[in-house]
């Protein structure tokens, strides 16, 4: 029975594996998105959590201002919840290459690494998550694509032990 259930899982990791996207998919789309350029001066953002259902959990927005001195940047990210919880987030990056960047925080546990080709960007990253008074470790896949100048959409999901425990969606504009 063990051994049935390891092939299904298996199979199972194998075809949700083949479905999903990856950034070479983009490449060749327009506008290219560059991390450093985008998040670059004030920024504002909507969102929802999800659960793994689909249920939405908390409503937030984010107030966000980033700088660049070279390939370093800072991004502060203030995000003030439905429920009146406020967080804030102080994301210090790097451009390493070309459409290639790398980023820490102190609610971090693993470094982000991300890159960009045409429109979108693909963001890896661990993140400690306070749940139900215990700190979860929770691995998120962050999408985020250029719409125009000033819009992006992000999408991320969420897994614990590569399983999915929900999703973020957030709405980001540039304040002109």
């Amino acid at each position: 029975m063990r051994t049935l259930w390891m092939a299904a899982t298996l199979v199972l990791s194998a075809l949700l594996m083949s479905c999903s996207s990856e950034i070479n998919d983009y490449a060749g789309t327009h506008p290219q998105f560059e991390l450093d350029e985008y998040f670059n001066g004030e920024l504002s953002a909507h969102g929802i959590v999800q659960d793994r259902s689909g249920k939405v959990l908390r409503r937030f927005s984010v107030d966000m201002t980033g700088s660049w001195q070279g390939n370093k940047g800072t991004l502060e990210e203030d995000f003030i919840y439905d429920d009146g919880e406020q967080q804030r987030r102080v994301w210090h990056l790097t451009k390493t290459a070309e459409g290639h960047y790398t980023g820490t925080a102190d609610d971090v546990v693993v470094d982000a690494v991300g890159q960009t080709k045409g429109f979108a960007l693909n963001w890896r990253y661990t993140l400690a998550v306070p749940v139900d008074g215990k700190v979860w470790h929770i691995d998120f896949n962050d999408w985020m694509y250029q719409l125009d100048e000033h819009r992006v959409l992000n999408r991320a999901d969420m897994t614990k032990w590569g399983v999915k425990v929900g999703e973020v969606t957030l709405w980001i504009e540039r304040k002109h």
